[in-house]
């Protein structure tokens, strides 16, 4: 067997180019929506009501055969420590050996914002200018890194029902300002994200503006959108079986749904199906994470890391 490169965080960080990446999701979308990826829903081992430890194998031919290993523990925000932390390992696709192993922590953190920032930006009305997020966790930071990336917000309104936290949040853009509740950050934005952990609703129907496209990446543990907001637009995914596959794999808030009432996003990006039809609908982007979106972030490092020599060369 050859040499196994490990990569930790700061070679992770320090290699991923967003704009890149953003670049690499759309791509991998479209390719996983025209069949020719192999990917099996995400299994997890449930810690009690601590956590959970999923496995997320998959397979984009030509891009990369991978696997991340992450878990979900959101005791661990009181702890000083990442909801989410994991590791990918990258496979060769002609021989099946393992040629990198690398941080999954921040590839899990910057492709879910970038996911849904390119979701935005094919969904969210062209003249869209004011960006809410709601969260200022990892998430919160993940979109406020991507989503200015595909739009040039006037404003960005940061809600957290921790309020230093926004304030810590906001201070990292200078468009973004602390919103004093979910409630005042929604009304009259065009675009809102949300990046919870909450266990039940934190968007209401009746705060969104005609246009509006809400993105929610939130849910692991309970709906972070409620029913009326799902029952008003039109809903938007990665995978059309998060509607029917349970939690943790599939989508809360889409449980029930008829599938083939929502669409990929690579769908659209394909122009397969179609994306936003009037300038007055509720677009809806409902994120559960998927296996394509690592092996796009997983590649572009790993082929960075051997252009730059990065990373330490282990045998097995």
């Amino acid at each position: 067997m050859g040499a196994l490169l490990y990569l930790s965080r700061a070679d992770v960080e320090r290699l991923l180019d967003v704009d890149a990446l953003l670049d690499a999701l759309g791509k991998a979308l479209v390719v996983f929506s025209s069949g020719t990826t192999s990917v099996p829903p995400r299994a997890g081992a449930r810690v009690g009501d601590r956590g959970i430890l999923g496995a997320m194998p998959g397979y984009v031919p030509g891009v990369a055969l991978e696997v991340k290993l992450v878990s979900v523990f959101p005791a661990n925000h009181a702890r000083g420590l990442p909801s989410h932390q994991g590791l990918i390992a990258i496979f060769d696709e002609d021989t099946g050996a393992p040629v990198a192993v690398m941080d999954g922590t921040y590839i899990t953190a910057i492709r879910t914002g970038g996911t849904a920032a390119v979701a935005a930006r094919t969904l969210a009305r062209k003249d869209a200018s004011v960006l809410a997020i709601l969260g200022a966790g990892v998430q919160g930071g993940s979109h406020l890194e991507t989503f200015p990336r595909i739009r040039d917000f006037n404003e960005i309104r940061v809600a957290s029902r921790d309020s230093d936290k926004a304030r810590i949040l906001a201070a990292r853009h200078p468009r973004a300002v602390v919103a004093e509740s979910f409630e005042a950050a929604v009304r009259g934005a065009d675009v809102v994200a949300c990046c919870t952990d909450a266990r039940e609703p934190i968007l209401r129907r009746e705060w969104l503006k005609p246009g509006a496209h809400v993105s929610s990446v939130g849910g692991t543990w309970g709906p972070e959108l409620d029913a009326e907001t799902i029952a008003s637009g039109r809903v938007f995914v990665e995978w059309r079986a998060s509607a029917t596959t349970p939690p943790p794999a599939g989508a809360v808030e889409l449980q029930g749904l008829d599938p083939e009432g929502v669409t990929e996003v690579g769908e659209v990006l394909a122009g397969t199906r179609p994306g936003r039809l009037s300038n007055d609908e509720i677009t809806i982007y409902k994120s559960t994470g998927h296996a394509v979106e690592d092996a796009a972030a997983a590649r572009l490092v790993y082929d960075r890391a051997r252009a730059e020599g990065v990373g330490i060369s282990l045998v097995l």
